[in-house]
């Protein structure tokens, strides 16, 4: 269904507007977070949100732009299922810093569901809401047919552009006249501000494509639409996806530019060996994850001691290669080198540990090395 709406944001009055982020301190470009609310051996999911917001709350006080929660289902070690009621919690412990979902996985949902959630979270923080968008199911197959009550998941994926056209018009509300849902409104949404006496502001989310390929930077670029990628989870693509992106951008309501951020995997402490054990637990769990054994997330002494098989061992040792660690120093000087070698326009960060005292403590160091205002 119409395609080509996808370009349009109306509610988003200045190009660019709630997209574009200002670098803080030394920063080159805007810092933020992105949060998979993991859960670590020995912990509770009820600890691991409550570890989300004391984050958010660091990150607004430090002045990273945004705070996003990404969909993941079917996953002992990550308690993010549900993006827009985590979503809704940090809205209610936070003031400013820019909420969002990284993001919702749109084949596992109907676009009005969507927009009724996200319309119901920009009227519970106004003006600092993010509307991300992936195309994978953010799980397993098994699991995705179960979301999706099918099997034939790749017919989810291949009409994800029909999928985003119809979630647009449900957040602009302006379907045309005769097609069969012009009557259907998403409440909260703009239709309250053209109804009768209605006061609500008409503005909604901006939509941001995610993705960790080249399909949805060429459609972000094609349609005008600020650009996420994966680099935490593929970075040998990051470069070419986010060339492609550059290369298909086509100016839009929305913006006048390319906008791209990347996910950054990166874990700072206070020395370099403390570093290395923190970050050996997400490369464990990653091991598991992907040879059929999802988990809690090991701590680090499980991971110290693990055994790992010479093909495990590659696998790791390719992993953390990706992973931005150390020192706050020398995890501030991997950051610019790789804003440097992409070209990204926002760097979010992602800090996988066991517990979330090393997860916030990691913040605070990176917001220490570029010199972020301090807590108030």
């Amino acid at each position: 269904m119409d395609e080509n709406r996808g370009d349009e944001n109306r509610g988003d009055e200045n190009r660019g507007g709630g997209i574009r982020g200002t670098a803080g301190g030394t920063a080159s470009v805007p810092l933020s977070v992105l949060d998979l609310v993991t859960v670590g051996q020995g912990r509770t999911a009820t600890q691991a949100l409550r570890t989300s917001v004391d984050i958010a709350k660091l990150a607004e006080s430090r002045g990273f732009h945004r705070y996003w929660v990404a969909e993941h289902h079917s996953m002992p070690g990550v308690a993010s299922s549900s993006p827009a009621v985590i979503l809704a919690h940090l809205a209610a412990h936070t003031e400013r810093i820019r909420l969002g979902s990284g993001g919702v996985m749109l084949p596992n949902h109907a676009p009005l569901v969507i927009a009724e959630q996200f319309g119901t979270l920009e009227a519970m923080a106004p003006g600092r809401v993010d509307l991300g968008l992936g195309r994978a199911p953010g799980t397993d197959g098994a699991t995705a047919a179960a979301l999706r009550r099918t099997d034939r998941l790749n017919e989810g994926a291949d009409d994800f552009p029909q999928q985003l056209a119809e979630l647009t018009r449900f957040l602009d509300d302006d379907f045309p006249d005769g097609h069969p849902y012009a009557r259907i409104h998403a409440v909260p949404g703009p239709v309250q501000a053209t109804s009768p006496g209605g006061v609500q502001s008409p503005g909604r989310p901006p939509v941001w494509l995610l993705g960790s390929s080249g399909f949805s930077a060429r459609l972000a670029g094609v349609l005008g639409l600020p650009f996420a990628f994966a680099h935490h989870f593929s970075a040998r693509n990051t470069v070419p996806a986010l060339d492609l992106y550059r290369e298909s951008f086509k100016p839009s309501a929305v913006l006048d530019a390319p906008y791209a951020l990347i996910g950054v995997a990166a874990l700072a402490a206070d020395d370099e060996r403390e570093a290395r054990r923190q970050v050996l637990t997400g490369a464990l769990s990653m091991v598991r994850l992907r040879t059929g054994r999802p988990g809690l997330v090991p701590s680090p002494e499980e991971a110290e001691a693990y055994e790992f098989s010479p093909m495990e061992r590659e696998f790791v040792d390719g992993w953390l290669k990706d992973i931005v660690h150390g020192t706050p120093d020398e995890v501030r000087a991997g950051l610019d080198d790789l804003a440097k070698r992409t070209g990204a326009d926002e760097l979010m960060i992602t800090a996988n540990a066991h517990g979330g005292e090393a997860r916030l403590r990691s913040y605070e160091l990176i917001a220490d090395a570029y010199g972020l205002p301090a807590a108030g």
